[in-house]
């Protein structure tokens, strides 16, 4: 059961830090979009 346990926890983590991560690309390409439409709109 210890075992099962660790192994979950594990799972957890690497799941939450890949998310994390895929948060942050999103971020960025919210941002140059956002960037590229103020471009746009000050032409």
């Amino acid at each position: 059961m210890k075992k099962f346990l660790i192994v979950l926890a594990m799972g957890m983590l690497i799941f939450t830090l890949s998310a994390c991560e895929t948060m942050k690309g999103l971020g960025k390409d919210v941002e140059s979009s956002g960037e590229w439409v103020q471009e746009k709109a000050s032409k």
